[in-house]
């Protein structure tokens, strides 16, 4: 009797352990899908195919604490007169139009920003490539996180990179 019982409380165990780490594992790969977009914008063209530079389009990386998104005036410097009969620049030109901003789902997000101060500016100026952080660009179509962006791994890469891991340094 007492052996059946350890038996299935060892099973049971393990059992919950292979549910969690399931679970883990979907809540992971959700937060590495690519979301979707109001436009099907391509890093793999316009990055790739056509070799733009990341601040080309992303101006305020160099300047402030976010790399921002393009507007859609710096969109439209091309795309007035670049593949105006796709759907989707048509779809850029509509909110164009009518003077919105299109409304693009966040892809990368430091999640405690209240508590965590980061800057795109800092790793510019240190020559960090974008790929380190958010992957090779130019081979995706669609933007998906790489990194988790998270403590443990910013550490291991300022640590790699010999920068500081002085808490002061993100923590204000």
């Amino acid at each position: 009797m007492v052996k059946r019982f350890l038996g299935t409380a060892i099973f049971g165990y393990f059992a919950l352990f292979m549910v969690l780490t399931l679970l883990i594992g979907l809540r992971w790969n959700k937060e590495r899908k690519a979301p979707e977009q109001p436009i099907a914008f391509s890093h793999e063209i316009h990055a790739g195919t056509l070799n733009l530079e990341c601040l080309f389009c992303h101006e305020s990386a160099d300047k402030s604490y976010f790399a921002g998104v393009p507007t859609v005036q710096k969109c439209m410097e091309c795309h007035r007169n670049v593949k105006t009969d796709t759907p989707e620049v048509q779809k850029l030109a509509k909110y164009w139009e009518d003077e919105e901003p299109v409304p693009w789902n966040r892809v990368h997000r430091i999640r405690v920003r209240e508590f965590v101060y980061f800057t795109h500016k800092r790793h510019i100026k240190k020559d960090i490539q974008c790929e380190q952080c958010h992957g090779d660009l130019t081979a995706m179509a669609q933007v998906r996180a790489v990194s988790s962006l998270k403590m443990g791994w910013c550490v291991s890469c300022h640590l790699e990179n010999e920068a500081s891991v002085d808490c002061q340094i993100c923590h204000k």
